[in-house]
């Protein structure tokens, strides 16, 4: 292998890539607008639910309780309605997610030491937002209640809970890591499979296979200029994390790019694979978007937890490159960990770009033979 074969071949790789402005704007200008759209869009933060309160006690302390809600944040009362049969136009229209009852008696049960039911009606054809609203009302009335027993006698136990790495528990903190991990996965591979099947189409292939460019000369070639364009991402969305979305970034800076820059090689080398095997751009595209998004989304833990899935996905998430690039990002944007322990999910992710180089190679052989 010839460096400088490979260095011409880059170059004129960097030039069809400068000349190109479609190529530029999806190298560059396509990573940010995804971290834009996809990093304020996707949210697990609830907050300010709709809500509707019947306050049929019309008391000091009712009124009270119903300015809690308020209060905490979380709910947005839009209509206070004196009758418990108007609760359910608010319910079906979809104006309220959650309606509470504050019944009659309220406050002089409360006045007496008694406790008082209070109903809580929940729109649960989104359980996620009903999940979450039910644990909101639940602190809500323990607080209250607590508060107006006083001090009172101790429980036995007192947990004490303390969040470590997210000490908010912000979404975006998790989420943007694994944001960074998807758009990088589709962006390097969309961009490489387009490379071999244009050659193809432009009849410029036969050209390059008349040189002396061995197989493996050829796609690192090419690679080269891609790599750079995908490090050049990283960085963009790193940024973008720490300063538009307020991420904090806790390990290495060198020890990110340098695991980037291996997981950046394996998704090229898919993109080359693709590409080799499709030989026209419209059908390396559409094979390089199925194969890079759809896994990286679901099966990688960016959305959905490994650990609650069926036990064959399970077992499929793990050849899915994606998934140990997410867990590479979380660990050192939130939890600042050295290299010692990422070194499996490295070691993975290099085997998967070398199995993945090797087979391109084996097959571009294959095909110009």
């Amino acid at each position: 292998m010839k460096l400088l074969r490979i260095k011409a071949m880059a170059k004129k790789e960097a030039l069809q890539i400068l000349r190109d402005p479609l190529s530029l704007a999806m190298a560059f200008l396509m990573p940010v607008l995804l971290l834009l759209i996809f990093g304020y869009a996707i949210t697990f933060d609830i907050d300010n639910i709709p809500a509707v309160v019947a306050d049929l006690d019309k008391s000091t302390l009712s009124r009270e309780f119903a300015a809690e809600l308020t209060a905490s944040g979380y709910f947005t009362v839009v209509a206070r309605p004196d009758r418990y049969g108007d609760i359910d136009a608010y319910l079906d229209s979809g104006t309220a997610r959650l309606a509470v009852v504050i019944p009659a008696g309220f406050s002089k049960k409360l006045q007496n030491h008694r406790s008082s039911p209070v109903g809580v009606i929940i729109d649960g054809s989104d359980s996620n937002t009903a999940t979450i609203a039910q644990g909101y009302i639940a602190a809500m009335a323990d607080q209250y209640s607590r508060r107006l027993t006083g001090p009172g006698r101790q429980p036995l136990l007192d947990a004490r809970a303390r969040v470590w790495y997210n000490p908010e528990l912000k979404s975006r903190n998790f989420i943007i890591p694994g944001l960074i991990a998807l758009i990088l996965s589709v962006i390097v591979a969309l961009l490489t499979s387009l490379t071999i099947a244009k050659e193809w189409e432009r009849g410029t292939m036969e050209q390059l296979i008349s040189t002396p460019l061995k197989t493996s000369e050829l796609i690192i070639g090419k690679l080269i200029p891609y790599f750079f364009i995908g490090l050049i991402d990283t960085v963009l969305s790193v940024l973008m994390g720490v300063f538009v979305f307020g991420v904090p970034l806790r390990g290495s800076v060198l020890l990110l790019m340098a695991l980037s820059g291996i997981f950046l090689f394996g998704g090229l080398s898919w993109g080359i694979l693709i590409s080799i095997i499709a030989r026209t751009q419209i059908l390396a595209s559409q094979m390089a978007i199925l194969s890079t998004f759809l896994p990286a989304f679901l099966l990688s833990g960016f959305m959905f937890l490994i650990a609650n899935m069926p036990k064959p996905l399970q077992a499929v998430t793990y050849i899915v490159p994606a998934r140990y690039f997410v867990s590479i990002l979380k660990d050192i944007f939130l939890k600042g960990n050295p290299f010692r322990l990422l070194a499996g999910e490295t070691l993975l992710l290099t085997i998967y770009g070398l199995v993945v180089f090797a087979v391109a190679n084996r097959k571009f052989r294959k095909k110009v033979e």
